[in-house]
Order: C-alpha cells, then structure tokens, then sequence
C-alpha cells in the first residue's frame, strides 16, 4: 500500500531525477512522504517580500538585515508557482497568482526564459519551468560536503535499525531539506524524496530546530499553529517534548507527523554550537519500541558527533 503526507517541495520529484532505489514490487508496500504538497496560496508577493526583509542568522550568530529586492523576489515567486503547478501557465494567469502587473511580470519571465529556467511554448503562449533549473537542482543535490559524509552513516542507519535513514539541512530561515536518504531493506518501509521540504517546526527535526532556535515560547507557539499534523500534539505537550529534547539532545515524533510512523532526530552541530543539519531515522511505530528507539538515538548521536567533527576538518 502507498499513502501520502505533505511535504512542501520536491526537486527531485519535481524535475524527474532518478534516486535508484526500491523495484516496482517494493513501491506498493511503501508509504510516500512526499506525495502531495502542502495548499498555499499563490498571491504571497507581500508575505514573501517580508520574509526577504527579515533578520537572518550569520555563521556568527549574528543578524543581519537582508534588504528586499522586488526583481529577486517576484522571480523566485514566479519560479515557485511554476514549480507547484501541474500544466503550464499563461502571462495572464501568473500576473493574476502573484498581483504583478502584466508588463512587469512579462519581463521578468522574459528573462527567465532566456535563462532557461523557464520555458515558453510558441504555440500556447505559456510558460513552464525549463531545463535549466535541472542543472541547478543537481548542482545541489549531487554537491560534496555532508551530503557525501553523511551517505554511509544514513546506509548503516537503515541496515543496522530496518528504517529509512535521511540527512536534513536546516537552513538560515529554518527550512528543512532532504539533502541524501537511505532505505532499509524491509518489505514495508517509508519513502520520501530528495530534496523534499517540509515545515519548520513540523515532527522530530522540528522539536530540534525549536529546541536550538534561542526563539521564546510565544514566538515558536505562532509557529506551532501553522504546522500541518497528520495527528496534532496539543502545544502543552509539545512544549514539554522540546524541552525534553535540550535536555537529552535528540527528538522524538511518535505518530504525530505521522499516525504509525515514528521519527527520531539527532542534531549535527557547526563547531560554533549551530544547527545545521539533522540525521532522521524514519519507521513504523509498531517496530520501533521504546528500548529500540533509545538504543537508535544512542548510535544516531555518535554519527551525529562525527559528523560534526568531519565537517569542521573540511571547513
């Protein structure tokens, strides 16, 4: 059987790429991540130009003021639209979705698609996302660094513990992405994708970002709200969960993202104390029993600590 959750994006989904990996026999009996994208709304140029403008973390840890630039923002907005829709768009359309006016929006795409990262079908008169963003997402996706690192620790994960296994990125705004997964060999298993995104605060890796954020609870409580739950914890108990994981230094989703599926989250540290990345360890709750998932996080932890050291050597 094959269910689906929410994750925000896919690159590799979106674009195709292949990831190898399990036989058409092995897909029936998987349950997918990342199937279905989480509704958003398309006019967000405001929301989006005010999360440009906000503070970001620095590798200092200090902030600093990103100022908006309205080309940069709504080219993205429109390369993101693109991307969410299943059938090309007409000028008018992607206009429409975004609030721009139509003269700008057409420059705008005009120079995408000389770039291209989109296309335009001379026929229709609308527009799809080209080519060239398949090379950038590779460029990505295929990089070095803890991608590389971090593909045999998630294989011994899945070995080791029969779970899908995955190497996360939390990045400045707290975004979370899929960089490298590894899947067991269990006739059941969990799947996502390559470059999925899910929501900041949203299961395991979560509890850690809010947990390392220095965010106070108010902050991280407006937060909470927006997040998309299969089986939502009341924000009580999702605070004490927080808690408990800056006191044990990992964290547990059990069957909240996910009914039936728990989720384990160790943190790797930057050598200045940051959250930078996440090792996830992904199974059915049925075979992941409380000893089993404390003896994961154990082993988990010291990849985590090696990792971390590895990645400082290559800084």
């Amino acid at each position: 059987m094959e269910r689906s959750i929410p994750a925000q994006h896919s690159l590799m989904a979106l674009y195709g790429m292949a990831t190898g990996g399990a036989s058409p026999e092995a897909d029936a009996n998987r349950v997918n991540l990342a199937g279905l994208q989480l509704q958003k709304k398309h006019s967000r140029m405001a929301s989006r130009s005010t999360s440009a403008a906000a503070p970001s973390a620095t590798k200092t840890g200090r902030s600093v003021r990103v100022r908006p630039v309205p080309a940069v923002t709504r080219s993205i907005a429109i390369l993101r639209l693109l991307g969410e829709q299943k059938q090309p768009l007409t000028l008018k359309s992607v206009a429409q979705a975004l609030d721009l006016v139509p003269s700008t929006c057409l420059h705008i795409l005009r120079v995408l698609v000389s770039e291209d990262l989109v296309t335009l079908d001379p026929d229709t008169k609308r527009y799809a996302l080209g080519t060239g963003m398949i090379s950038l997402a590779r460029s990505v996706l295929e990089g070095g660094g803890f991608k590389q690192l971090v593909q045999p620790v998630l294989d011994r994960m899945a070995a080791q513990f029969g779970v899908t296994a995955m190497g996360v990125e939390i990045s400045a705004r707290q975004t979370v992405m899929v960089l490298a997964i590894s899947q067991s060999n269990q006739p059941f298993r969990v799947h996502t994708d390559v470059g999925s995104q899910f929501d900041t605060l949203v299961s395991a890796t979560g509890r850690l970002i809010a947990a390392h954020s220095g965010e106070g609870w108010p902050a991280l409580k407006e937060k909470f709200s927006r997040v998309a739950w299969d089986k939502a914890p009341s924000y009580t108990a999702w605070k004490k969960e927080v808690e408990l994981t800056r006191l044990r230094g990992w964290a547990l989703d059990r069957d909240n993202f996910m009914a039936g599926i728990t989720v384990v989250a160790v943190p790797v540290l930057s050598s200045s104390g940051r959250l930078v990345h996440t090792l996830v360890a992904v199974g059915l709750t049925s075979q992941l029993g409380a000893p089993r998932v404390e003896k994961m996080a154990q082993a988990m932890q010291r990849e985590a600590a090696d990792l971390s050291a590895l990645l400082d050597l290559g800084a």
